[in-house]
């Protein structure tokens, strides 16, 4: 017989409303643990819980910054947010954060009781449901929540047959996660084909995509099947598909609704039972209000939309990237393997990277050639104008502290006496910085994050390592 018993987690400051919550909780039988705070918060998330109501406006901070920890705690409860902000804005941001419902205070008990359990069944359907089979991640690198996460989405687009919407900012990957995509699907036996809006001109677009018969045009000595007939019971992968011509828009919309088109110069229309999978690194949505974007082809093109975050917003995929890429590297240069010195992850870890994983790859593979068969890779071997960007990059994080030098905000060097060793000058840095860091921003994690340029989960790992709290 199954056990109705749940965790439920209240945080909210107000203490009226807490008693209230849990008294909801216990009567529906069910155990209520309460917070009114988000420190009081995170010492409760050291218990799983199944459910959490949130409130956003918190003594220390706003609610909504807790949504990330949430994500990873213990079970991953779901989240319900429960505030007497009625703010829209707010309200985005948190179903965007993947939150179960809004509710504004006052609500009635009613609607809360209903919300509890609704989500409560949802999340037992959801647990009885067998998972997405594992992906097959060939060649596919990322550790990071952001990462981890997008892979169980890329699991249940994987195991259907919709059309799939790929953005994010160029050089992110989104042609190798469409290809991930494919080889785990049921159509991976059969065609990847790849269609470069960017490349397609007017002339030539309809031959390109559909074919043509022998002599539909001058030059047209054969018949030439198209690459959407090519795609047939495969994939087809519309890349840059922000690029392609309404004219071009308006003729694939119906190859989409009704898998048949018509080669130029054929009488006879031919099928395709092709899978569609698109990428784009603009903002489609703009460009249908601004009329450069047909809006029924957009809605068809993202019944799956998936953003791949930037390289900057997870530098925890930087260590296992480069590693990755780098024995890639050695064995096509026939080189023997490489280590990696300290120094040279701390300053991939101090660009940007605007150019995202392509750069990241192509930036490695200069730093093998000119390490040749040198067995260490320093941050000597980096190109210098990412060793520059990076260097300016912690001046400008330790100016945004108010230090005129960086060397303020860590510490300084003895002038006679026996220097540290290194690693006992770089612990000092840390935990010197760290409280500086949380000194400048009154402790508000978000600001943290900002100014300090680490994921959020870096920072609570600093902040663990030398027992410090914001």
């Amino acid at each position: 017989m199954k056990t109705d018993m749940s965790t439920i987690l209240v945080i909210d400051d107000d203490a009226e409303v807490r008693e209230t919550m849990e008294s909801l909780v216990v009567r529906q039988g069910h155990s209520c643990l309460t917070a009114g705070s988000l420190a009081e918060a995170r010492v409760r998330l050291a218990s799983p819980s199944d459910v959490v109501f949130l409130d956003i406006r918190l003594p220390d901070g706003d609610g909504l910054s807790l949504l990330p920890e949430l994500k990873e705690a213990q079970g991953a409860p779901e989240v319900i947010i429960l505030t007497g902000q009625g703010d829209p804005d707010g309200a985005e941001l948190a179903i965007q954060g993947g939150v179960w419902d809004y509710l504004v205070k006052p609500s009635s008990v009613k609607d809360i009781g209903l919300t509890l359990k609704r989500a409560l069944a949802y999340r037992e359907e959801k647990r009885g449901k067998a998972l997405p089979a594992a992906l097959s991640l060939d060649s596919v690198v990322g550790v990071s929540p952001a990462m981890q996460e997008l892979f169980e989405r890329v699991a249940q687009a994987a195991a259907s047959e919709a059309g799939v919407l790929l953005t994010g900012e160029t050089g992110t990957g989104k042609e190798r996660l469409a290809r991930l995509i494919h080889a785990n699907s049921r159509r991976a036996e059969h065609e990847f084909v790849v269609v470069d809006c960017a490349s397609l001109t007017e002339s030539l677009l309809e031959s390109t995509l559909f074919g043509h018969k022998k002599g539909a045009f001058t030059g047209a000595q054969s018949d030439r099947p198209g690459l959407v007939k090519l795609a047939d019971l495969g994939t087809l992968f519309l890349d840059e598909v922000g690029e392609l011509p309404l004219s071009a828009q308006r003729a694939f919309l119906r190859v989409l609704q009704e898998r048949r088109f018509r080669p130029v110069g054929e009488t006879r229309e031919v099928a395709s039972d092709f899978r569609l999978i698109s990428a784009t690194n603009r903002d489609l949505a703009d460009m249908v209000a601004a009329g450069r974007f047909r809006e029924d082809l957009f809605f068809r093109l993202k019944t799956i939309h998936l953003n791949l975050p930037p390289l900057r917003e997870r530098r925890e995929d930087l260590q296992p990237l480069a590693t990755h890429q780098v024995e890639r590297l050695c064995e096509r240069y026939g080189l023997p393997p490489k280590s990696f010195a300290a120094d040279f992850f701390e300053v991939l870890a101090c660009y940007d990277w605007p150019g995202n994983v392509r750069e990241l790859f192509n930036v490695l593979e200069r730093a093998v050639v000119a390490a040749g068969r040198e067995s260490t890779l320093y941050s000597l071997h980096l190109p210098h104008e990412v060793r520059v960007k990076a260097a300016r990059a912690q001046i400008e994080r330790c100016q945004r502290l108010g230090q005129a030098e960086p060397e303020a905000v860590l510490c300084v060097l003895p002038g006679d006496e026996t220097l540290p060793t290194l690693r006992d000058y770089k612990s000092q840095a840390e935990k010197t910085y760290l409280a500086a860091l949380i000194t400048r921003t009154a402790g508000d994690v978000g600001r943290m994050v900002d100014v300090s340029g680490l994921s959020r989960s870096h920072l609570y790992a600093l902040l663990k390592k030398y027992e410090m709290t914001p």
